[in-house]
C-alpha cells in the first residue's frame, strides 16, 4: 500500500492505490465491477467551452470493454460551428487518467474526460484540448522545457439569504462566517472537487459582496495548486461543474461571469505559471527573478492585447477591466502589485523560512523541502474565458518571450513600481483593448504568433475573430454610462457565460 495515496479524496486513486495519471483501462473495469457501477458518462468540451455529456448505462464486461478502448461517435456539426453538416462525425475517446466518481447521482456513475478524433483517427486539430496539447509540445521542442499552472476560480452566489450579521460593502476579502453566509457551500464545493481528482490550494470569501434590492451578492474563490497545463484545464472546467450542481441543489444562483453590476469587483480568472527544465521550477536565480521568467513576463506582455481574444470574450468582459475595480487596464508588470496586467506574488524567498520559528518559539520544527513555489500571475483573463485556448495561448506567448531577442530589455521598460490608478509613468503604457471588437483587431494583427506550427488553427482565428466582431460593441462602456437600467440588460444576459 502507497502510504501517500491513502488521503487522497479520490476514490478511485485510493482504491487502485496508484496516482490517476497511470490508471489504465483494466484498473477502471475493475473499480466499476467491484462497486457494482453500471453507468459511465463520457465528457468532453465543445467549441462553447462548456463540459458534455454522454451517458452509457454498461451492459457487461465486454461492453464497457468496448467503450473504453474505442470510444463513441459524436455530431461533431451540433458541437462545433465550423463543422459542416454533411461530414460532422467525430469520435471521443476517453482519458483514463480523468475519470472519477460522479459525487452528486444517486446511482453510482463514472466520469471520464475525452478528447476529439476525426474520420482517419487523428486527433481533431481544432479541438480545445488538442490545441493546448500542440501548444505543450511545441513550447517542450522549442525551449527544452515545460510548464505547470494554476487557476484562481472566482465566482458570485446571489440568494435572498439574509443575517443579523451583515458583510460590509467590498469589504469581503477572507472573510469568515457568519459575516460569509456561503463558507458552508464553498468548503462541500472544495471537498467534492477534490473527489473528482482536483488539487486544490485553498478556499476563501473574496473582495466583491453588495446588496441590491432584495438580493444579495457575495463573492468567493477556489484556488488551486500548480500542474501541468491540460489537468489546470481539466481541473477548472470540473470545478465550474461542481459549483453550478451544488447552486442548483441549494437553489441559488451562482455566476462566473465577468460582472454583476458597476462599481463592484468582477470575477477574473487568474493564471498562475512558472517554468521548469528537468523538474525544477527556475523562475528564481538566486531568489531573485530569473532572466527567463523575465522573458517570459515580455512575452506575454507583447500578446497580452490578443489574448483577451481568448480570456475575455463577451461585451460585459470590458466592463470589468477599468480602474480601482481589481482588474488591469494597461499593459505592464510589477513585483507584487495588483494593479498590473503580470504580477509577481510573494515566493517564500530571501531566508523567510524563519518565520515559521518566529510564529512557534520553542517549538522543534522539521522544514518541509517543498522547492521554490515563484510564479508570475497573468490578471486580465474572466469568468467568461475559453480556459483550453487561453492557457494554450498563455503557453505560446511564454515560448514567444524567451525566443524574443529584445525581451529583457522590453520587460525592463514596462516594470512599474507603482499604482498605475493613481500614478501613471510619464511615459504612459499601452492600453487593453476595451470591446470584444477591439479585442478581434488585435487578435487578427497578432494572429501569427498563435498560428505558428498550425497550434492554432487558421479556422479557429477565423472563428474568433468573427464572433467577437458580432457583438459590436464599439465604445460599448462609453455608451452605457450611467444607464444602469441598460448595464444590467446586459449583464443578465451574460449571466452565465462557459
Amino acid at each position: 500500500m502507497n502510504a501517500s495515496l491513502t488521503l487522497n479524496p479520490n476514490s478511485l486513486v485510493r482504491y487502485l492505490n496508484k496516482p490517476a495519471v497511470e490508471f489504465n483501462k483494466e484498473d477502471l473495469i475493475r473499480y466499476m465491477e467491484a462497486h457494482e457501477i453500471r453507468m459511465l458518462n463520457f465528457r468532453y468540451v465543445a467549441e462553447d467551452g462548456r463540459l458534455k455529456t454522454l451517458n452509457f448505462v454498461v451492459s457487461g464486461r465486454d461492453h464497457l470493454d468496448a467503450i473504453l478502448s474505442s470510444g463513441e461517435r459524436v455530431d461533431g456539426s451540433s458541437l462545433f460551428s465550423f463543422m459542416e453538416a454533411g461530414s460532422s462525425d467525430l469520435y471521443v475517446v476517453p482519458r483514463y487518467r480523468t475519470a472519477f466518481l460522479n459525487p452528486f447521482t444517486e446511482e453510482p456513475s463514472l466520469e471520464i474526460l475525452c478528447s476529439f478524433y476525426d474520420h482517419t483517427g487523428k486527433a481533431l486539430e481544432s479541438a480545445p484540448e488538442n490545441i493546448l496539447k500542440k501548444a505543450i509540445n511545441y513550447f517542450r521542442s522549442s525551449t527544452g522545457m515545460d510548464m505547470k499552472f494554476l487557476g484562481e476560480l472566482e465566482y458570485y452566489i446571489n440568494s435572498e439569504r439574509t443575517s443579523i450579521f451583515p458583510a460590509t460593502d467590498q469589504k469581503g476579502y477572507h472573510e469568515s462566517e457568519p459575516f460569509a453566509k456561503f463558507e458552508f457551500m464553498r468548503k462541500e464545493a472544495l471537498k467534492l472537487i477534490a473527489q473528482c481528482g482536483g488539487q486544490i490550494k485553498y478556499g476563501h470569501a473574496e473582495v466583491g459582496n453588495f446588496v441590491s434590492e432584495d438580493e444579495a451578492f457575495e463573492q468567493h474563490e477556489i484556488e488551486f495548486s500548480p500542474t501541468d497545463p491540460e489537468f489546470a484545464a481539466d481541473q477548472m472546467l470540473i470545478a465550474k461543474w461542481v459549483l453550478r450542481m451544488l447552486a442548483e441543489q441549494l437553489q441559488v444562483e451562482i455566476s462566473f461571469a465577468p460582472k454583476i453590476t458597476v462599481g463592484k469587483a468582477g470575477n477574473g480568472l487568474h493564471f498562475h505559471m512558472l517554468v521548469e527544465k528537468n523538474g525544477q521550477n527556475i523562475m528564481l536565480e538566486n531568489d531573485v527573478l530569473s532572466d527567463t521568467s523575465k522573458r517570459v513576463i515580455a512575452g506575454i506582455l507583447d500578446m497580452a492585447d490578443a489574448l483577451t481574444a481568448f480570456g475575455n470574450t463577451i461585451p460585459t468582459s470590458y466592463l470589468r477591466l477599468v480602474p480601482h475595480q481589481e482588474a488591469p487596464t494597461n499593459i505592464c508588470w510589477g513585483d507584487r502589485n495588483r494593479s498590473a496586467l503580470v504580477r509577481v506574488p510573494l515566493g517564500w524567498t530571501g531566508g523567510v523560512e524563519k518565520m515559521i520559528f518566529d510564529a512557534n518559539p520553542g517549538i522543534e520544527i522539521s522544514p518541509a523541502n517543498t522547492g521554490s513555489k515563484q510564479t508570475v500571475e497573468f490578471r486580465v483573463p474572466d469568468g467568461s474565458a475559453n480556459i483550453h485556448l487561453t492557457i494554450a495561448g498563455l503557453i505560446m506567448a511564454a515560448e514567444h518571450g524567451i525566443n524574443m531577442p529584445n525581451a529583457l530589455e522590453n520587460a525592463a521598460k514596462l516594470y512599474v513600481s507603482v499604482n498605475i490608478f493613481k500614478e501613471m509613468p510619464k511615459n504612459g503604457l499601452e492600453q487593453l483593448p476595451t470591446s470584444c471588437y477591439e479585442s478581434a483587431d488585435r487578435l487578427k494583427a497578432k494572429r501569427h504568433l498563435f498560428e505558428v506550427n498550425n497550434v492554432f488553427p487558421e479556422r479557429v482565428i477565423n472563428h474568433t475573430i468573427k464572433k467577437l466582431q458580432s457583438f459590436e460593441d464599439h465604445n460599448l462602456s462609453e455608451k452605457l454610462y450611467g444607464n444602469n437600467e441598460a448595464i444590467r440588460e446586459l449583464v443578465l444576459e451574460y449571466i452565465h457565460c462557459q
